[in-house]
């Protein structure tokens, strides 16, 4: 996934509205590179009234910018597994 479909999948995800767990599992910095493993898990009622539960682990890679700010490059919230089918 990449480009305009990364941007759509976070946009169905805030679309819920509910907050998102996170809980950074590992972080590896190498220079200006880091890989982050983050479990996450979203639970509550979604705008529709229906119940929501997704989890997954992120496998994520930020790069550090000239202001010293990190910024993804990869964003893969299931990590090695499959994303749920919608």
């Amino acid at each position: 996934m990449s480009g305009e479909d990364i941007g759509r999948a976070n946009a169905e995800f805030l679309s819920l509205g509910l907050l998102i767990d996170v809980r950074p599992r590992h972080t590896y910095v190498a220079g200006d590179l880091a890989l982050l493993v983050v479990d996450w898990t979203i639970d509550g009622t979604a705008p529709d009234g229906e119940h929501v539960h997704i989890e997954g682990t992120a496998t994520d890679v930020a790069r550090r910018g000239q202001d010293r700010g990190w910024r993804y490059v990869i964003d893969s919230p299931f990590g090695t597994a499959h994303p749920p089918l919608t």
